[in-house]
């Protein structure tokens, strides 16, 4: 029998993975497909340069517990590719997989690996039936991106943007990254912003000035921190956030933007409070409470996962850890084209040593001895040759939390060993 692995591998093998922006050539193979995407109703869009997956998580939940159909194509997935794809119910089989596959290529037009896994997206969203909402997570920047497909979808949700991925855009500027995310966007729908740097903000409200679509910015709702928990509060709305699995204030945030959206759209005051207690991000500011990683440590250490890669997210996990009592370790690996450098340095006096690694499976990580090198300037360091090395060169008799964290990618691996 053919495993999930097996097949993604096979499909990495005849599909390129390398990031070419272009709409041009899926736009063609669903035309030839008779455009299944425009028989998509309610598709809803989540762009950004960090908290699309939490944003969109939340706002399925929302919609799920309100009795409304959703499906929902994610990327990456961290350790099955069929978590990419969910179908209202499941999530798509190797079987669907291989079907939707074979369907693409008898157009005989060549796709990249993203490409692909978008059109058997919307050949699988397309046959489910009673779908109220699709939700969507763009893959690099928004312009020519193959997730880019509607002129009127139901809503467009702008997460936060950052300086990512500077090198797909000329010049290399903040602006124009905030440009390739935003100008193609609808004319015609609701777009949703969240909370920004304030120069991002200015940014952002100066390329959608000419934008026809209504609007609504973070500044329309607020999350204030209490006691025990947080309260999101809008002109309508007080929602207590009390949850004991989300962990950040990066997180709470991406989660309020989630309760906005679900509240305009008709879901219930009392079922956000009612739902907020059991969602949860994999791979995001995340304890490991048991598994086979967990099992190498002692009673008294933790286990914290986070897939930050950005400058943006390294400082969300550091405004956790600094609230932390005990001392904190790390072990991190991290893919090229990244910041390395500046990414570290955002972790000042936060952890007491590091351990590097190479992220297994990964032909763009950095290797662990460049990581070592980079890290040692500010943080005493070593390497290791894989994950479970890592873990049981840092566990002791001390007290500790230990993090592993740097790249999604990683934190696919972590949970597939753990």
């Amino acid at each position: 029998m053919l495993s999930h692995s097996i097949l993604y591998k096979h499909l990495q093998k005849r599909y390129s993975r390398r990031i070419n922006l272009d709409l041009e050539r899926i736009q063609k193979v669903l035309a030839v497909l008779d455009f299944p995407h425009l028989e998509l109703k309610h598709p809803i869009n989540i762009l950004g340069s960090d908290g699309k997956m939490s944003t969109l998580t939340s706002l399925k939940y929302f919609f799920e517990a309100h009795k409304k159909n959703v499906t929902t194509f994610t990327s990456p997935h961290l350790y099955d590719v069929r978590h990419r794809f969910w179908l209202k119910n499941k999530y798509i089989t190797l079987k669907e997989i291989k079907k939707y596959t074979k369907l693409i290529e008898s157009t005989g037009l060549q796709l990249t690996l993203f490409e692909l896994f978008t059109c058997i997206y919307i050949l699988a969203a397309k046959e489910q039936k009673n779908i109220h909402y699709h939700l969507v997570e763009a893959g690099l920047l928004f312009k020519k991106d193959s997730t880019n497909l509607w002129t009127e979808p139901k809503a467009q949700i702008v997460t936060n943007i950052n300086f990512q991925h500077q090198d797909w855009v000329s010049p290399q500027t903040l602006t124009e990254i905030c440009r390739q995310k935003l100008d193609s966007l609808s004319q015609n729908t609701n777009i949703y912003i969240a909370k920004q740097q304030p120069k991002t903000l200015k940014i952002i409200k100066n390329i959608l000035k000419k934008n026809k679509s209504k609007k609504i910015y973070a500044s329309e709702f607020s999350v204030k921190k209490k006691k025990k928990f947080y309260l999101y509060n809008d002109q309508n709305h007080k929602i207590p956030i009390r949850s004991k699995i989300i962990h950040s204030k990066g997180l709470i945030n991406n989660l309020a933007l989630a309760i906005k959206v679900a509240l305009d759209f008709g879901v219930p005051k009392k079922i956000i409070i009612q739902t907020i207690p059991k969602i949860q991000f994999e791979g995001r500011v995340q304890y490991l409470k048991k598994g086979k990683l967990k099992k190498l440590l002692k009673l008294q250490e933790n286990l914290l996962i986070d897939g930050c890669h950005s400058i943006a997210s390294a400082k969300n996990l550091y405004n956790y850890l600094k609230m932390l009592k005990e001392p904190i370790y790390g072990i991190w690996g991290m893919q090229k084209n990244k910041l390395p450098d500046q990414f570290i340095k955002s972790f000042n006096k936060i952890f007491k040593k590091i351990i590097t690694i190479t992220i297994p499976n990964e032909p763009n990580a950095l290797k662990a001895e460049e990581l070592c090198s980079i890290s040692q300037k500010y943080i005493p360091s070593r390497t290791a040759t894989n994950i479970h090395a890592a873990v049981k060169k840092l566990s002791s008799s001390e007290k500790k939390t230990i993090v592993i964290f740097g790249s999604l990618y990683l934190m696919g691996e972590v949970l597939s060993k753990n």
